[in-house]
């Protein structure tokens, strides 16, 4: 294809978060969300992932999550919710996490 340029799965993201963040974290890319595929220091840049499916993703902790349910990332809790207000649209569950449970899996911007 002529205009082809990437599938657009992984972009290059630069920290400014003021930490570093560990390969595996969801961090907020513009009105997107993205996992970490490595560490990146703060300031530095490094590949993030757009989409896919990521287990172990912190979520808040009382939500009742179903398979299927839409999530929102809160950048402030650094925590998938089920609370749309003033957070970011992630993903969906990929999987169930119940109440008391502070990880969810996520099918991510989809």
């Amino acid at each position: 294809m002529k205009n082809f340029q990437e599938d657009g799965n992984v972009i290059n993201w630069t920290n400014g978060t003021g930490a570093a963040v560990t390969a595996g974290t969801m961090v907020k890319v513009g009105s997107r969300v993205g996992v970490c595929a490595v560490d990146i220091a703060n300031g530095a840049t490094g590949a993030v992932a757009l989409s896919g499916v990521f287990n172990s993703i912190p979520k808040l902790s009382t939500d009742v999550v179903a398979v299927g349910a839409v999530l929102y990332w809160d950048d402030t809790n650094k925590r998938l919710t089920l609370t749309a207000t003033s957070n970011t649209l992630a993903g969906f569950a990929y999987a169930a996490a119940g109440n008391g449970v502070t990880t969810v899996t996520v099918c991510i911007n989809k």
